[in-house]
């Protein structure tokens, strides 16, 4: 288990132009070669945005971007005729397969703030495609799978003192939007001598082959939290 705070984040963006960003992992000229994915993920963008300010149209392709909004709303439109509204709660995904041109803005009047990660797919290639699912995890523990890149993305927003398990597998990525939370191993998290890590929001843990791991919330938390295979891996 690895830990990553939101102050090590590479800064980016255009803070004139009213975009901040902080990305996970090694972007742009943040270039780090120790930092360059982990497993499929190879992207996971805080962005935060002013009334007005947006990315103007960019091209992507051979990623599958999934979208999660913590407040505001965020305007997409794409090559591919899609434009959409995406509100705290649910998930954009888009597959940009073979190409796609989009737009991401901040049309009102309150800061938008969003989570955007970035998928490698196992396969390269194939036609674009656009989902959206509108309050995912509203009242309940959620899912969504990207089967192209193998990986399933959960949902949870657990009260203050709610344990809840991370799933065994491969490789988990943990990342918490708000509240504070103990990552830990069996039992650690529940003595207040354990060795479990404390998470506020940014922070990180990357984890390989987890097994019996879990995360009790300090104070209500919300938090994404990857499965990824181990690469070269079907999912």
């Amino acid at each position: 288990m690895s830990i990553h705070r939101a102050g090590d984040r590479y800064p980016g963006g255009d803070p004139v132009a009213g975009i901040e960003t902080r990305h996970a992992f090694s972007f742009g000229p943040h270039y780090d070669p120790d930092n360059l994915r982990f497993g499929a993920l190879i992207a996971c963008n805080e962005e935060r945005l002013a009334p007005g300010a947006g990315f103007d149209e960019h091209p992507h392709s051979h990623t599958e971007i999934v979208t999660w909004v913590v407040e505001g709303e965020l305007t997409h439109r794409d090559s591919a005729g899609h434009a959409t509204l995406v509100r705290p709660g649910d998930v954009q995904h888009l597959r940009s397969a073979g190409g796609v041109r989009h737009v991401e803005r901040n049309d009102g009047e309150a800061p938008l703030v969003f989570v955007q990660m970035w998928l490698a797919p196992q396969e390269p290639g194939g036609e674009p495609s656009y989902e959206i699912v509108r309050g995912l995890a509203d009242g309940a523990p959620a899912s969504y799978a990207v089967p192209a890149a193998g990986a399933v993305l959960h949902v949870r927003r657990p009260a203050a003192g709610e344990r809840t398990a991370v799933p065994d597998g491969d490789l988990v990525y943990v990342h918490v939007v708000r509240g504070d939370v103990r990552l830990a191993v069996g039992g650690e998290a529940d003595s207040a001598q354990g060795a479990g890590a404390d998470l506020s929001p940014g922070d990180a843990a990357r984890v390989t082959d987890p097994r019996d791991v879990h995360l009790t919330a300090l104070a209500p938390a919300e938090v994404l939290i990857w499965h990824l295979p181990h690469p070269g891996r079907p999912g």
